[in-house]
């Protein structure tokens, strides 16, 4: 029977973008089982959304299944949760809630070895003395914040994505840094983006990490 590797991929992944294609096809050349943690955030057990985080763990986990035709080395799991007050998750290395984080991803895991998979220096630093065995790895260029301030100027300057997947004529499209699949998700939930694009961000910086307001305390 073939060993692999478990390769663990933290990440927000709102939208799945070329890069995260990128880098979850390179882990699948090196022979890993990619295990992908898309991040939530729940209050009362219902995902908490905003304008950093429009899309649902369950249209992200469509992005990354349809992405890759549902390959069997792909696993995406939604155990990467944060239960509101978020601030219980603080500090990071002796918090009670955060341990038990890190035992309810680990749970998913089948391979008798893992390692993680993150392009943040900082990330990276706080992985490894979490025990994640963060492996080196470059920052990609194209993020989730690029794709989604193209998606939201094309509803505010063009109002209309299906004249243009952009926002101005002759500039920088959004549909450029997607895979055509997670193209026709995000136009299957417009209006998602719709709505987003006219609300403030509800998000909150702690030690490196977005949170959404809502929630925290």
């Amino acid at each position: 029977m073939e060993k692999r590797t478990a390769a663990i991929f933290l990440a927000h992944i709102n939208p799945l973008t070329i890069s995260h294609e990128r880098i979850i096809k390179n882990l699948l050349l090196q022979n890993y089982s990619v295990y992908i943690f898309p991040v939530r955030f729940l209050k009362n057990n219902r995902e908490v959304n905003t304008r950093s985080f429009p899309f649902s763990y369950e249209i992200r986990k469509q992005m990354i299944l349809e992405s890759f035709g549902y390959d069997e080395h792909i696993h995406v799991c939604g155990d990467y949760a944060f239960h509101s007050p978020y601030l219980q998750y603080f500090p990071p290395f002796v918090s009670p809630a955060f341990k038990k984080l890190k035992n309810k991803i680990m749970i998913n895991i089948q391979e008798n070895s893992f390692v993680t998979y993150t392009g943040d220096r900082a990330e990276r630093v706080l992985l490894s003395l979490f025990g994640f065995k963060p492996i080196k790895a470059r920052r990609q260029v194209i993020s989730s914040t690029n794709v989604k301030n193209l998606l939201y100027n094309s509803v505010i300057q063009q109002n209309d994505m299906y004249d243009n997947n952009g926002y101005n004529e002759g500039q920088v499209k959004w549909s450029d840094f997607v895979s055509p699949k997670v193209m026709e998700v995000i136009k299957k939930n417009w209006e998602i983006i719709r709505a987003f694009s006219i609300s403030k961000d509800e998000t909150i910086r702690v030690m490196g990490m977005k949170f959404p307001k809502n929630g925290f305390i």
